[in-house]
């Protein structure tokens, strides 16, 4: 089985597969019986879900959490949004009342209301066959005979969905290159044809995070060469270029880089220091930071270490001038439009009453039962876990 699947497939632990949103304690935090509300993202199944017990369980920031929800996963319905543990940290309770789902409304934009992307390839989720779970968002799927890794964002989150709505529309209009994953499809959900991620195409080759793998001075070329095809001739800078977003094609050998959710465009989403492929954290990084680290090797070069250090000695030397200035006025520079909600979001919702019992009513974000109640439509992303689904071989 592929190394991506195996955090979907394994019984214990199943720490990874659960997202920390809020604590929420109502008393003071430091005394051990004061209650406290966790919510939760199950990734695996894509679901909400909300735990309720004494705050000496769940010490703020420590996301205690996730592991109280594993050991209780196997006894719980699909349907549970709600879980209470007592004073010895027992599970004393369940609900599954869909008001006390806390479950954000996402919206998705209508594809007819983009008309930038009217000339993209779509596909509807429906034709989509699910083969695996890749990791928290991304799923191995198939459709005619061909397999694809599937993207998407169900959380109500506002950076993650700007950063989804960027990488989808820069991906979607790269041109054909070598050494970058091929875009696919926009996927579409059935009802109303919102657009709830995209497909590209499924690289069964591995990452160049392998240390199995030995390095060759091709790749640092290639991967020089597609950066400056991507800075320089469109305008778009990757900002998280490292070996786990480094594909190796088993039929050219070429590394493909991929996942763009960190990346810029011109100004737009432009962040310091984050055009390197260091592992320092970017908010320490300087532009001649990497003609000073010292290069240890943890894998099989196919060459002497002396040789890569030239080659990107020489290639920064030739962008060391006027880079910016070329990244900020590139030819063929990829533009899109801004993120927003789309319009139907900002109907207003009854979120409470007066004290006469008058309903009062507004605009923005709002749960997911408020939605449903106001009668907009809801994508429902849960589905069942992945320990009860076949495991297919790649």
């Amino acid at each position: 089985m592929d190394p991506l699947l195996r955090c979907f497939h394994h019984i214990e632990p199943r720490g990874e597969v659960f997202f920390p949103l809020s604590q929420a304690y109502f008393g003071d935090v430091d005394d051990p019986a004061t209650e406290c509300h966790c919510n939760l993202w199950d990734w695996d199944q894509l679901r909400f879900i909300k735990i309720k017990g004494p705050s000496k369980f769940f010490p703020p920031e420590d996301d205690a959490e996730t592991s109280i929800f594993a050991q209780s996963l196997d006894y719980l319905s699909p349907d549970v949004r709600e879980i209470t543990i007592d004073s010895d940290g027992l599970l004393t309770g369940v609900s599954t009342d869909p008001d006390v789902d806390e479950t954000a409304f996402a919206a998705y934009m209508p594809f007819s209301l983009c008309e930038h992307l009217v000339n993209c390839p779509k596909i509807y989720f429906s034709q989509l066959h699910e083969i695996g779970r890749l990791g928290p968002g991304v799923d191995l799927l198939s459709y005619n005979d061909q397999r694809v890794a599937f993207k998407f964002n169900p959380l109500r989150l506002p950076r993650q969905l700007e950063c989804s709505w960027r990488e989808m529309n820069i991906i979607s209009k790269l041109p054909p290159h070598p050494n970058l994953v091929p875009f696919d499809n926009i996927v579409l959900e059935d009802k109303e044809s919102r657009i709830i991620g995209f497909t590209t195409k499924w690289i069964p080759g591995g990452r160049l995070s392998d240390p199995k793998k030995p390095f060759r001075l091709e790749w640092l070329q290639q991967l020089t060469q597609v950066v400056d095809f991507l800075n320089f001739e469109l305008g778009i800078m990757h900002q998280d270029i490292a070996p786990r977003n480094l594909l190796i094609d088993p039929e050219s050998e070429n590394i493909l880089l991929f996942d763009f959710d960190c990346a810029a465009g011109g100004q737009d989403g432009l962040l310091e220091g984050r055009d390197d492929v260091t592992e320092i954290p970017h908010w320490n990084r300087k532009i001649d930071m990497i003609q000073n680290i010292e290069w240890t090797c943890d894998r099989e070069p196919d060459c002497d270490v002396s040789e890569f250090r030239q080659f990107l000695n020489d290639w920064i030397a030739n962008r060391t001038n006027g880079s910016m200035e070329r990244y900020l006025n590139a030819p063929k520079r990829i533009t899109w439009p801004a993120f927003q909600d789309p319009p139907d979001y900002d109907v207003p919702f009854q979120f409470s009453k007066t004290s006469t019992g008058e309903a009062k009513f507004r605009p923005g974000e709002r749960y997911r039962r408020s939605a449903l109640k106001n009668g907009q439509y809801c994508f429902r992303w849960q589905r069942p876990p992945q320990r009860r689904q076949p495991v297919v071989p790649l």
